[in-house]
């Protein structure tokens, strides 16, 4: 399907969306969270599609809510609110949820709403020019449909601290706290988002979705014996499985796994 706030690149089994909107630092309205939505469904159920990788066209990567779509809440009833925020909160969990493995690709500010994108992927490469920040409590408001992929990835403490501060931290801090996984030079950020590409596309698709499937299941829970049976069952499903029989073979075998050739 075509879109007018998103631009889809595919490279062989990678596809990336390039949120569109640069003149407004791709700061997101109901258009852009509709396309977004509609972008994700669409590649979740494309076989061929092995990786997401979410960016912004221009300098920066989100600068979060657009300031009219903002004024149009602002002036909305409580109702329309709602509305308005589960849309939202269900396109995060369309992206958060995706079956194949994502990753943001931050440069320059990721304010807001885009500190929550960030958040909902997978995994996040930063540039050394990024910046972030939950920056609603300014604004008289709070993040909280972003906040359970912002507290999964830095945990209450620091969510205690940005959430009521707003304060805007850089690259560095955002990888000191879990927020994203590495930073890099800017002029190597396509660089180190192929080479995390590349570590991907040699493990099982079917594996790294049960792996993802894994953290969502004992992320928080005591280590007990219910916690034990369960990774057991779930490990002796995996190994039962094509693929898993298929990544054995081709190990003793010294060849790439079939996965790699799609």
């Amino acid at each position: 399907m075509s879109y007018e706030t998103l631009d889809i690149e595919r490279k062989g089994a990678v596809a990336t969306i390039w949120m569109d909107r640069p003149e407004v630092f791709n700061a997101f309205d109901e258009r852009l969270i509709a396309e977004l939505d509609a972008a994700c469904a669409e590649l979740d159920g494309d076989a061929g599609v092995r990786v997401v990788v979410l960016g912004g066209r221009g300098r920066h990567f989100s600068a979060g809510a657009d300031l009219n779509w903002m004024r149009r809440a602002a002036a909305s009833t409580e109702q329309e609110n709602l509305a308005d925020s589960r849309r939202f909160a269900a396109m995060l969990r369309r992206l958060a949820g995706l079956s194949k493995p994502s990753i943001a690709r931050v440069q320059g500010a990721a304010l807001g709403g885009g500190t929550g994108l960030a958040a909902a992927c997978d995994m996040a490469i930063a540039a050394d020019d990024a910046s972030f920040s939950t920056s609603e409590a300014r604004f008289g408001i709070i993040p909280a449909v972003i906040s359970p992929y912002v507290l999964r990835a830095i945990g209450p403490r620091h969510a205690l601290r940005y959430f009521q501060s707003a304060e805007r931290f850089d690259a560095t801090e955002a990888k000191s706290i879990g927020l994203v996984n590495d930073v890099v030079a800017a002029d190597q950020l396509d660089t180190a988002i192929d080479r995390l590409v590349q570590a991907l596309l040699a493990c099982g698709p079917q594996a790294q979705f049960a792996a993802k499937q894994l953290v969502s299941a004992i992320d928080g829970r005591g280590i007990d014996e219910a916690v034990g049976e369960e990774t057991a069952i779930r490990i002796a499903r995996q190994r039962s499985t094509d693929e898993a029989r298929e990544g054995f073979a081709a190990f003793f075998e010294k060849r790439p796994p079939a996965w790699m050739a799609v």
